[in-house]
């Protein structure tokens, strides 16, 4: 039997059925390039004996991680539903993603973002041919999505929850894994616990030893409080650039995921992100959004001190950011 979180009755996948789907999943994914990064500026800051090593999920088709998670939904689908179409609700990214694996797979998608989304996101959604509809903040967005599921027969594919999304997020997790062997820790920003939830069971299960560290925005530290609480928790307000890891809420599948393997939590700030983005740029030459730097901006900032030395996984999630609005974060930072 497969190992239960008994507050929130949910099943853990095994390993097995991890490999499977990560199998399936990367006949249409990108396999993403890890990268050992040495420079001045990262050397100085962690010194030559830490090994820091990037998996640059921003290379991911869509620009992030997210299509990951879309395919393996999609791959799930019956061909009568394939004829229905698909439905999605998102800041941004998963638009993004759902828009491109509905064109991949050559099915209708209709995505539900808000009217405060970044323009350049809306318009890539567009670009891949979903039908973008907007409403005015994020109940409202949720609200149509359902909506439209309903009345339209569309499946609708969860940004952050549910199985499908995160034996799709998992795959990374598989995938880096073997690509960097023995590390001491891996470090994933959480929004609402898609990425870390599925990426984190895979690492666990494939190196025991290894760490697994939450990044959370100061402003948007949802999952902090879950894990206080025993259970998924909502809130009032979030606060914080990283639009990308902002949902106000953790859902049960996705924090059972997360309560399960990831072994702590920290939070950065806005300014600390900005930091992050600033050397990426630097001396990776890699322009991310904040939601991408937030990893490293915790290994920067609040784990300097105990991952100096050690050999250290930081996952570069996504970089869906125009040009101006690139700019004005580092002309803050």
């Amino acid at each position: 039997m497969n190992p239960m979180i008994e507050d929130n009755n949910v099943e853990l996948p095994t390993l097995e059925k991890i490999q499977d789907a990560a199998t399936k999943i990367s006949r249409h994914v990108q396999e993403t390039p890890v990268h050992l990064w040495r420079g001045r500026e990262i050397d100085a800051i962690m010194t030559s004996a830490t090994h820091v090593l990037l998996k640059l999920e921003l290379f991911q088709s869509s620009g992030t991680f997210k299509a990951r998670g879309v395919i393996s939904n999609i791959l799930a689908l019956s061909d009568e539903e394939r004829q229905r179409g698909v439905t999605a609700m998102s800041a941004g990214n998963h638009a993004i993603a759902v828009a491109w694996g509905a064109a991949k797979f050559g099915i209708s998608a209709k995505v539900v973002m808000q009217a405060s989304a970044n323009p350049a996101r809306v318009a890539a959604a567009r670009g891949w041919g979903a039908e973008v509809l907007t409403a005015a903040d994020g109940p409202a967005v949720i609200a149509m999505a359902e909506e439209i599921a309903r009345c339209e027969g569309r499946t609708l594919i969860h940004p952050f929850d549910g199985e499908r999304t995160l034996l799709g997020t998992a795959s990374l997790g598989v995938e880096f894994a073997r690509q960097a062997p023995d590390l001491d820790a891996v470090i994933i920003a959480i929004g609402g616990g898609g990425l870390a939830g599925g990426a984190s069971r895979a690492l666990k299960l494939l190196q025991p030893r290894c760490e697994i560290i939450g990044v959370e925005p100061v402003g948007a530290d949802t999952m902090h409080r879950s894990f206080l609480a025993g259970k998924a928790q909502r809130v009032d307000a979030v606060q914080t650039i990283a639009d990308s890891l902002a949902p106000p809420m953790t859902l049960p599948y996705g924090y059972a995921m997360c309560r399960a393997s990831v072994d702590r939590l920290v939070r950065v700030s806005d300014d600390e992100m900005r930091a992050a983005m600033g050397l990426l740029f630097r001396e990776m030459k890699l322009a991310v959004e904040p939601a991408g730097a937030a990893a490293l901006a915790a290994l920067m900032f609040p784990l300097r001190q105990d991952l100096r030395g050690k050999r250290v996984g930081v996952v570069v999630c996504g970089s869906n950011i125009d040009p101006a609005s690139f700019a004005a974060h580092l002309a803050k930072a």
